[in-house]
């Protein structure tokens, strides 16, 4: 009987310990299916590990292949170092102008590279072009001390601002992607695409990720862009390949037309050709099925807006600005406005307080909705004022 109950106590103890793990596992993994299958099937074959094809303007994704799957970026990975450079640069913090003194770590690094000498200088400028067009690491890396004081706290950034984005499935280990002694620097094909949407809020980093060739030294270096698409798609805006053994072949590609801007994203391809076919035929089937359209609200059917006891009698809705959202090729003509407006509302009115909305709405489900607002402020009317107009209309009535 004793050592029944010592199985059995045992049994619970086990019991208690393990299925707490398994409901938390269970439960991450459930969470991590829902998120996948959110996403859209992927529409084109593609020949890599993973893919995700992005609008750039709304963030909303059109096709996913093994969108959250964990695997290396290899140079992909300068996407958010490119990002937190451009930060620095809208902030004020750093200047293209500045020069940057190239330290010893920085010039140590591997791979693909400008050859920086320990003392040399360039200018911020010389520097994002030379990791952007030629994905250099001692440039990416003289980039990173510079713009955080030492590579330790620029990589921390890095994370930080990853998991600022959304960014969950990803872990920065360094600025480069370099990963022959990388043991967790992953990321997912859903990831690269929301750094590379939040990348092209920057307008200026297409000045570089659109080069073709260039060079540095007065010509001595020369650069030519790793991305091929660069040169052979029509209306390509980057913006960022990686190559590694680890990594294979991947490729974040962005082009525009029109409105529409799509970022492809290709991540584990067997050669070259590969992820740049692969994100091309993505490229090209968002192009053939979506176009990215301007809502506007039709001021003809906004009228004034009674004020009743304010100083003026009525106040005319501020008509919000056209906002550009994705649809379907053929489905603009179906969106229709449906305007909620107050026929009056009681002073004092606020600047800026909301006085109806407008809803755009195709095949019964609304896709925008705006505010339409009051742009300056009404007081209520006083006792004196009231008493005072009472007087003047009386005046002219006689």
């Amino acid at each position: 009987m004793k050592k029944f109950c010592c199985i059995l106590t045992v049994c619970l103890l086990l019991v208690g310990t393990v299925l707490p793990v398994f409901a938390e596992n269970a439960g991450e993994l459930a969470k991590n299916a829902a998120q996948t299958e959110e996403l859209p099937a992927m529409q084109t074959p593609i020949k890599a590990k993973a893919g995700v094809l992005i609008d750039v303007s709304t963030g909303k994704v059109l096709m996913a292949q093994n969108a959250h799957e964990r695997l290396y970026p290899a140079s992909v990975t300068k996407i958010m170092t490119l990002l937190l450079v451009m930060e620095a640069l809208d902030s004020g913090k750093i200047a293209l102008t500045d020069k940057v003194t190239a330290s010893r770590e920085a010039c140590e690094k591997g791979g693909s590279q400008i050859w920086l000498e320990e003392g040399e200088q360039m200018t911020v400028d010389e520097l994002l072009k030379a990791a952007a067009v030629a994905s250099a690491n001692d440039a990416c890396e003289a980039l990173g001390e510079y713009v955080s004081g030492s590579s330790t706290a620029f990589v921390k950034r890095m994370n930080e601002r990853a998991a600022e984005l959304g960014m969950k499935d990803t872990n920065f280990e360094n600025c480069t992607g370099l990963d022959d002694t990388a043991e967790n620097h992953k990321t997912s094909a859903y990831d690269v695409a929301l750094m590379s949407c939040e990348l092209l809020k920057h307008p200026r980093i297409t000045n570089y990720t659109t080069i073709w060739m260039d060079s540095l030294r007065d010509g001595k270096t020369q650069l030519v862009n790793t991305n091929k698409l660069v040169r052979f798609y029509d209306g390509a805006t980057g913006l960022k390949t990686g190559t590694t053994s680890k990594a294979g072949c991947c490729v974040s590609a962005s082009a525009q037309r029109g409105g529409l801007h799509l970022a492809a994203v290709v991540l584990g391809s067997e050669t070259s050709d590969d992820r740049f076919n692969s994100a091309r035929a993505m490229l090209d089937w968002g192009f053939a099925n979506y176009e990215s359209v301007k809502l506007s609200v039709d001021a003809e059917r906004i009228p004034a807006v009674g004020v009743l006891k304010g100083w003026t009698d009525s106040v005319k809705p501020v008509i919000p600005e056209p906002q550009q959202v994705l649809l379907e090729k053929g489905k603009a003509g179906s969106v229709t406005q449906e305007i909620d407006l107050a026929a009056a509302v009681e002073a004092p009115v606020e600047q800026g307080q909301t006085l109806g909305h407008v809803e755009f709405k195709l095949d019964g489900e609304t896709i925008y909705s705006c505010a339409l607002t009051c742009e300056e402020g009404v007081p209520r009317l006083t006792f004196l004022e009231a008493f005072r107009r009472l007087l003047g209309l009386l005046c002219v009535l006689r």
